[in-house]
């Protein structure tokens, strides 16, 4: 005798990821593509920016034809953008122009009124307690003023 099959309702929603699990999934599969000193170094600045603000949230935009998208750090809006080149990955803090950088992190988009980036090369050093410093001192420009 055949073995009835229930049917899914009408209304039944299978269970999807949610945004930020794709996003996450979306920078794991980059990272996993990506296969060289670039992937590596990726991985490692995205260690350092959940070290820096635990409750950073990875977001995945600007999805077009001419572009897979971009990987995206927000805390209150956004702190940083992470993009690959076939020389060096680059960072762009969004509010970065009106940020300290003492340890003169920045090295690129320097002459801009609002953003500022970090290229780092194959080899490259990487000052981890000023990099997580200047992380942090993003995520806080992006908290609402007191009133």
């Amino acid at each position: 005798m055949p073995t009835a099959v229930p049917k899914k309702s009408a209304t039944a929603k299978s269970a999807s990821p949610s945004p930020q699990a794709n996003a996450s999934s979306q920078i794991d599969a980059k990272i996993k593509q990506l296969g060289d000193w670039r992937g590596k170094t990726f991985a490692h600045l995205r260690a350092l920016i959940h070290q820096a603000v635990p409750e950073i949230v990875e977001e995945w935009k600007w999805v077009k034809p001419s572009s897979p998208g971009t990987p995206v750090f927000s805390r209150g809006g956004i702190v940083c953008t992470g993009e690959t080149y076939k020389s060096v990955v680059k960072l762009t803090f969004a509010k970065g122009a009106a940020l300290q950088d003492p340890a003169g992190l920045f090295n690129s988009s320097l002459e801009g009124n609002v953003r500022r980036a970090i290229d780092f090369h194959e080899g490259d050093a990487i000052d981890e307690e000023a990099f997580k410093a200047l992380v942090r001192a993003a995520a806080a420009l992006n908290k609402p003023a007191a009133r």
